[in-house]
């Protein structure tokens, strides 16, 4: 009677060790998915709070302009060469070009 006892309390340390891997492997994947995922979140909202008339963007399309006014959640945007005015949501502005940037592709 004691051996049995003594087998069913070793089994309970046993479960622990089932679950370590599935533990450090959820571990691995916040460290290298999840963190670096929510930290570009969070640096893209804080630039799209950032926007103002005069910047120049690129949207995720692709479209370069120059942001002419600001609504609540929509942009206007001048778009060379022929000057459109085009209307975008906020949330697809994917980067503002400073003028470094714009320097440095001319230049190119």
């Amino acid at each position: 009677m004691q051996h049995l006892l003594a087998v069913q309390s070793g089994g309970g340390s046993l479960g622990f060790l089932g679950f370590a891997p599935l533990i450090f492997i959820f571990a691995i994947f916040y460290f290298l998915l999840i963190l670096p995922q929510q930290r570009r979140q969070k640096k893209w909202q804080q630039m799209l709070g950032q926007l103002k008339t005069g910047d120049k963007v690129v949207t995720t399309g692709g479209l370069r302009g120059t942001i002419i006014a600001i609504k609540d959640d929509a942009l206007h945007l001048r778009v060379p060469p022929d000057n459109l005015r085009l209307e975008v949501s906020r949330g697809s502005i994917a980067s503002v070009t400073t003028a470094d940037e714009e320097g440095k592709t001319t230049k190119s």
